[in-house]
């Protein structure tokens, strides 16, 4: 598989798993048609129709293209880790159970791990 150079940054999110700050990624506050895929590897993961404004200070969807994600339990059972299925690349985590949408379900994804892509 064909992975993409990752940046310092991106590296330590992707790869050591790192948050980046809230409020901080270019697509929290970002709502254009397309597709977010994997920044390191272009797995196809989100829609921008699952995509929400939740206030969290990451961006938020209530839904990923079927297969694309994996849901890991975090060590301190609390929290669910989500990575991309293809490459392993850390996402975020997913939250339920909030109410935000009908789904009620909030991926909260750092933009450091994803990429937008454009509809044509």
């Amino acid at each position: 598989m064909k992975l993409n150079k990752l940046t310092e940054e991106e590296q330590a999110v992707i790869i050591g798993k790192q948050t980046e700050v809230p409020f901080s990624g270019e697509y929290d506050e970002f709502f254009q048609k397309g597709v977010y895929v994997c920044r390191q590897c272009n797995n196809p993961l989100y829609s921008s129709e699952a995509k929400f404004k939740s206030g969290c200070g990451w961006p938020s969807f209530d839904d990923e293209v079927k297969g694309s994600v994996k849901r890991i339990p975090d060590p301190d059972g609390i929290r669910t880790e989500i990575v991309c299925a293809k490459c392993d690349g850390h996402l975020g985590h997913v939250f339920t159970g909030e109410g935000y949408t009908e789904k009620d379900t909030r991926h909260c994804v750092n933009s450091l791990s994803i990429k937008f892509v454009p509809e044509k």
